[in-house]
């Protein structure tokens, strides 16, 4: 699963990778843009190739479909579609990533976060994860507009999903439990990245991109403090900056280390 990301670059850093893209007037302060979870459904910045080129919008994360036609089905509904199982959007018909596959967007980041279990901690730990080759990349996602406008603003502001695989090596590691365990986003090379976007290709040609494996080699990560929350970090650094939890074990053993000083 892949609930938790971190966008730490301005937004006109996007413009590196699509030239001449339509910003559409979206300004986003990066200071609030470190650590942005899935649950809040805020405002995001997502890039679209339509007919004109491509552009960026401000979309809220969480799609919201159109069975979930009351407040209370969206409230009831909405925390399962933050993420897309890469294996129904062609495999399973009846799933509505089937419905709306066609419907493809990049969502930038600087990294993600996710949770590790191990034994002897209360809490799962967090981990800062990113690529290696890149400070800024995308993650490939699916967009909707639902079909009613907001009750309170009036506006209709479409909503984004991000897609997910089987975990390589090293996420297997991290993402080690919970009813999505040894998921990770679908991370991609650069190439692939503007593949997605691309109305043109083939069945096939999407299938070589959602099978797509990033290697373990390919991605850089360590421990960070608890990034739910609202308490300041002890050390006083920010929330990708690695943090030293004591006895916290290598990746590959799930239970706490003995403190040396105990």
């Amino acid at each position: 699963m892949c609930y938790d990301v971190s966008f730490a670059s301005g937004v006109n850093r996007i413009t590196e990778y699509f030239p001449g893209i339509d910003m559409n007037q979206v300004q986003m302060d990066p200071a609030l843009m470190l650590h942005i979870q899935a649950q809040a459904y805020r405002k995001y910045p997502v890039v679209l190739l339509k007919d004109e080129g491509y552009q960026l919008h401000q979309f809220e994360w969480g799609i919201i479909a159109e069975y979930m036609d009351t407040p209370e089905k969206i409230k009831k509904s909405r925390a399962s579609m933050c993420n897309a199982r890469s294996e129904k959007i062609f495999d399973d018909k009846k799933s509505y990533w089937y419905r709306i596959r066609k419907q493809r967007c990049l969502v930038p980041v600087t990294g993600i976060f996710e949770h590790r279990e191990v034994k002897g901690f209360k809490n799962k730990i967090p981990y800062f994860i990113r690529l290696k080759s890149r400070e800024l990349f995308f993650l490939p996602g699916l967009y909707h507009y639902p079909q009613k406008a907001d009750v309170e603003t009036g506006e209709v502001t479409g909503t984004f999903t991000i897609v997910t695989r089987a975990a390589n090596s090293l996420m297997q590691q991290i993402h080690n439990s919970g009813d999505q365990a040894f998921r990770m986003p679908l991370f991609l090379t650069r190439d692939l990245e503007k593949e997605w976007l691309k109305n043109d290709i083939n069945e096939d040609q999407l299938r070589h991109i959602i099978n797509f494996e990033m290697s373990s080699d390919e991605l850089e990560y360590f421990p960070v403090y608890t990034i739910r929350t609202t308490k300041e970090r002890p050390d006083g650094l920010g929330k990708t900056d690695p943090y030293p939890w004591q006895g916290l074990p290598v990746l590959g053993t799930d239970s706490a280390q003995p403190s040396l000083f105990s």
